[in-house]
């Protein structure tokens, strides 16, 4: 997946070096990866501001369009939101209370969810019922060259920014974790990590690698200072100085790309919004028995069959492209 602009920058660039204006120079292209996984976010963005070759084929049994049937035994049921929703987290997290210190069971379920506000819900949830040694960090936040203080620290504590830490991150030890910046790559400690809190300190967090070839790694994570990565969002430069992570029992769609998870629960408390959310969602998991989804219906059909919309781009299949 890319930007289209990417792309073209490269293609323009091809054309110049070679003086060909033939597609990229008329050199052949070989893109790799997933072309079904979920499309990076651009902030107001269309369907034009989309380079794509291959995301998934579409053809599937739909109702009413877009909406594709949910396997019965993999939903579970949907009544009122907060019984529904203690529902799944009872499903994905069984015993809970007994094998919350083991860490293979923590970082071996989690729940996926479209919206941060959902996937805060759940957490707060969730590390409420952890009853371990805690600690909460709070954030230092300024506005960037505000001489003025037309922005007072209070308004920008109560700021939520999609890529940033929260400014009151709760944790205990052994809660997972994730990570949101690019530390030292070359151990272990890149932007989706998932990780176990052992120990804290004022300014470090001891922690223990979860996944990936540097598992059981302990590392210390620095808080540092951070800004939303776009401009734009604010009329100013918002810098918040917090420990680069969130809570992980739960975590959107988007930031699950690439993650194998033994159990998985897909929470939809509205349809997903985006070009492969659902495709994302669903095969994150490692089979349908381990793979369960709470969906609050859009609309209801006859039966008692569960459906959710399925966002698919499909004129990208067209000879054009």
């Amino acid at each position: 997946m890319a930007k289209r602009h990417a792309l073209e920058e490269v293609d323009r660039t091809m054309k110049d070096i070679t003086g060909v204006m033939l597609p990229f120079g008329g050199k052949i292209m070989v893109l790799g990866g997933d072309f079904r996984q979920v499309l990076p976010v651009v902030r107001r963005g269309t369907q034009a501001d989309y380079f794509l070759l291959r995301v998934g084929d579409g053809v599937e049994e739909t109702m009413h369009g877009n909406f594709i049937r949910i396997l019965d035994n993999m939903v579970i049921p949907f009544t009122e939101k907060e019984k529904s929703l203690h529902a799944l987290i009872d499903a994905i997290f069984p015993s809970f209370e007994i094998n919350r210190s083991e860490p293979d069971y923590i970082i071996s379920h989690a729940i996926l969810s479209t919206r941060k506000d959902s996937v805060d819900e759940i957490n707060d949830y969730l590390i409420g019922r952890f009853h371990g040694e805690e600690r909460i960090y709070y954030s230092f936040d300024e506005a960037v060259d505000d001489i003025n203080n037309f922005y007072p620290v209070e308004f920008l504590n109560t700021l939520s920014v999609s890529g940033l830490p929260p400014h009151y991150l709760r944790l205990e030890v052994g809660c997972p974790i994730i990570l949101l910046r690019n530390l030292d790559p070359s151990n272990g400690l890149c932007n989706d990590t998932r990780l176990i809190c052992k120990s804290f300190q004022h300014n470090v967090i001891d922690a223990e690698i979860a996944v990936g070839q540097h598992a059981g790694k302990r590392v210390f994570l620095p808080r540092i200072p951070l800004s939303p990565s776009e401009d734009d969002l604010f009329p100013f430069k918002l810098k918040r100085k917090q420990f680069p992570i969130r809570l992980c029992f739960a975590m959107t769609i988007n930031k699950a790309q690439g993650q194998t998870i033994p159990n998985v629960e897909i929470y939809l408390p509205e349809s997903i919004f985006l070009h492969g959310q659902l495709y994302v969602a669903l095969s994150r998991g490692i089979s349908r028995a381990t793979t369960k989804v709470l969906v609050n219906p859009d609309e209801q059909f006859n039966g008692s069959e569960v459906y959710t919309s399925n966002v698919v781009y499909k004129e990208v299949l067209c000879d054009q492209y």
